[in-house]
């Protein structure tokens, strides 16, 4: 069986994990690095919103009035990412959110499966 945590850490985008109050629970190694000069790992425990400045601090309590998905894109010191932020549900109730960060690469192919 493998490691649960050890696949986790080991991924190379940026997940963090919150319940449904806005309390970050999780953040994996690559999460914990990007947001360093906030905390880091130190994050964990901590509520979401208070780690959001004014307008961003009421598009995500807005998230959490919606529990809908939310996807961007963002230049932050040459990186070119893609965030999601997805709701996530346990036994169909609102659970909290999980925010996926990943690197879009300068040249990604495009592939139109309809055509």
């Amino acid at each position: 069986m493998p490691d649960s945590i050890s696949w986790f850490d080991g991924l190379p985008v940026a997940v963090t994990v919150t319940d449904q109050d806005g309390t970050i629970l999780e953040m994996n190694a690559c999460a914990r690095e990007a947001f360093a000069s906030y905390g880091g790992g130190e994050l964990v425990g901590k509520s979401v919103f208070e780690c959001h400045p004014g307008p961003a601090r009421t598009k995500t309590l807005e998230l959490y009035r919606q529990q809908q998905p939310n996807h961007y894109t963002v230049r932050k010191h040459t990186a070119h990412k893609i965030i999601h932020q997805i709701p996530w549900f346990r036994g169909g109730t609102f659970a909290g959110y999980v925010e996926l960060s990943l690197l879009i690469p300068e040249n990604l192919p495009h592939f139109d499966r309809d055509a």
